[in-house]
């Protein structure tokens, strides 16, 4: 039986693809099919086959699938700027329908387990008054938030999965990425947050020097997903 979910942040670089790569491994590890989607990525750097980005190879590397990158990240923009201002000076039009269908092609190989990962946070803007949260409204995923764990994270954490739900999404589990492992009371944060997030915890990754997708599988549960 096939399953995806959307996978957000509670901010930029909280670890989001670190956590996706290591749920893709971890489906793999499982002897699930897995596949993903990048819808669109900046910073890309420039290549002769054209604009890649770092984040969409890593979760290439973890697809069983055979995808191409283009599948995987079909819009990206070289400067590491929000994808919005990168697509207004590239004079790209950033709609959730011109993210929509190479997202639901994805979707369509049907492989046990599929992730398509959002830019940044919740809230991330496109064109007009659209968000990139639209678009996981679009596919009706299921949303897996990763929470880069330093201070300040409660309130973040707890405000994007009060967005989530205020958009009709279910909140199917968290990730506790553990960003700042000297973090003032540590454990009474992760037990705060695990009181008020009305989903379960899949793990808790701590600080690792080598953060591949294989080392980061170790710490994640995907049994706890529905």
């Amino acid at each position: 039986m096939s399953a995806a979910y959307f996978i957000t942040g509670t901010d930029t670089d909280v670890g989001k693809t670190t956590i996706a790569a290591g749920l893709l491994h971890a489906a793999r590890l499982a002897g699930k099919s897995t596949a993903a989607g990048k819808p669109v990525a900046s910073g890309c750097q420039v290549t002769p086959k054209g604009l890649r980005n770092a984040d969409a190879l890593a979760l290439l590397a973890e697809c069983s699938l055979p995808l191409s990158y283009a599948e995987v990240n079909p819009v990206a923009f070289e400067p590491a700027i929000a994808p919005h201002l990168a697509a207004r000076e590239a004079g790209v039009a950033l709609t959730v329908q011109s993210l929509l269908k190479p997202m639901q092609q994805i979707l369509a190989r049907k492989a046990d387990f599929t992730l398509i990962e959002g830019a940044g946070g919740w809230r991330v803007p496109l064109a007009d008054q659209a968000n990139l949260s639209d678009l996981a409204k679009a596919l009706k995923l299921p949303v897996i938030l990763v929470v880069g764990v330093r201070l300040g994270c409660i309130s973040h954490a707890l405000l994007t999965a009060e967005a989530i739900a205020r958009d009709g999404l279910p909140l199917a589990g968290w990730v506790a990425n553990i960003l700042d492992p000297k973090t003032s009371r540590l454990e009474e944060n992760l037990a705060t947050l695990a009181e008020r997030l009305p989903a379960p915890c899949l793990g808790r990754v701590p600080k690792l020097k080598h953060a591949g997708a294989e080392a980061v599988a170790e710490y994640l549960e995907l049994d706890l997903l529905d």
